[in-house]
């Protein structure tokens, strides 16, 4: 919950500015709150930057106060969707039913969801991590085409703490989440206090695909810089 319209474009100025070196190869996700995405999506059109939500509703419309449904965002040419974010389920009472609807409503609407998967502290010193996750990836995912897909490995302890995940470690569970997914070529992001000095180390590691960036994505420079990971 970052950034009014205006800040939202300040922001965009300078870091377009940073791309001009982007390898092509990169795909760069602005998931902004609900009410910049009619100017962001203006505003880059036509450029690399895809336009991303960071909820949607599963009915198409009706008495849902505050919620979001899937042609309000695709009118905005909004193309991915964030379903399942730790802070939702933490927060706002998100279940692993309510995330497994969202994500179905995503892919009929032609969005690709990004479905967030992930352990607590408490899991994780429990030595809960693989099951917790393995039965998050088996009710989320019931009906969900794995080839409209992302998913991203964010362990709950890490976000907003500073205490990243070693690299070696998120490697590793995303390589397990990989082998429960019918389709291996799904791309799997690592998130959790994904900075500009440790992002070449978690891009190094075979199994990530790429990072879902939080506190470090609110400053050009910072976001920039983790785009162009070396």
């Amino acid at each position: 919950m970052y950034k009014t319209q205006a800040e939202a474009l300040d922001f965009l100025k300078a870091f377009m500015r940073l791309l001009e070196d982007t390898p092509d190869n990169r795909e760069i996700i602005l998931c902004a709150p609900f009410t910049t995405l009619s100017s962001l999506s203006q505003n880059l059109h036509g450029s690399r930057i895809q336009v991303g939500a960071q909820n949607i509703h599963w009915e198409d419309q009706g008495a849902y106060t505050g919620e979001i449904a899937g042609a309000m965002l695709t009118e905005l040419s909004v193309r991915y969707v964030i379903v399942g974010h730790s802070e939702r389920r933490q927060y706002f009472g998100e279940t692993d039913k309510t995330v497994n609807q969202r994500l179905k409503a995503a892919q009929h609407h032609g969005l690709t969801p990004i479905l967030c998967v992930g352990e607590t502290k408490q899991q994780r010193d429990a030595g809960e991590t693989e099951s917790h996750i393995f039965k998050q990836l088996e009710l989320d995912l019931v009906g969900v085409d794995q080839h409209n897909l992302v998913i991203a490995y964010e362990p709950i302890w890490a976000i907003g703490t500073g205490d990243t995940c070693e690299a070696t470690e998120a490697n590793r569970v995303i390589g397990l989440i990989r082998s429960r997914l019918s389709n291996a070529e799904v791309t799997i992001q690592y998130g959790g206090s994904v900075k500009p000095d440790n992002i070449d180390e978690i891009m190094a590691q075979p199994e990530i695909d790429g990072a879902l960036v939080g506190g470090a994505s609110l400053e050009g420079e910072s976001f920039a810089r983790i785009v162009n990971y070396r």
